[in-house]
């Protein structure tokens, strides 16, 4: 699969987690070219104020490999990752980020603060992806139908 492919289905997750009622974000987890894990928010869902979907895609990724460093993986996430993923990305040792949508508000790989700065940490590759427009398509909806 390319790059664009992993981004698609990070998506296809963020509108599981809109149709959840939740923020539409969506994560996936590759390791040599494979998908082992993918998630979406399920803060609603779960009732949980960290069941961000970078946390729970790491969760499983590191279920599937019996295993916390997950330095030969990418994530690929359609917004930007939050401090408390960021610092998760950082602790899993993550090797490559591709996020599709920069997020002006919380973003931690540039966009507010940059946690790949932190001179005590791991540094992860953090690069803007595919799929933006959409991305931001489904925030947009989503905050508009929460304002009405």
């Amino acid at each position: 699969m390319i790059k664009n492919e992993f981004m698609k289905i990070a998506i296809e997750n963020a509108k599981i987690a809109y149709s959840n009622g939740d923020v539409p974000v969506g994560a996936v987890i590759v390791k040599d070219g494979e998908i082992i894990a993918e998630a979406y928010n399920e803060r609603e869902l779960g009732c949980s104020a960290t069941a961000h979907a970078e946390i729970l895609a790491i969760e499983r990724a590191s279920e599937t490999l019996c295993r916390w460093r997950l330095s030969d993986c990418e994530m690929y996430v359609t917004l930007e990752p939050c401090p408390m993923c960021a610092g998760a990305i950082l602790n899993a040792r993550i090797g490559k980020v591709y996020f599709a949508l920069k997020d002006a508000n919380a973003g931690a790989f540039g966009s507010v603060l940059n946690l790949n700065s932190y001179p005590l940490l791991h540094k992860v590759s953090a690069e803007l992806g595919d799929c933006g427009e959409e991305s931001r398509e489904l925030l947009s909806s989503f905050f508009k139908e929460k304002r009405k």
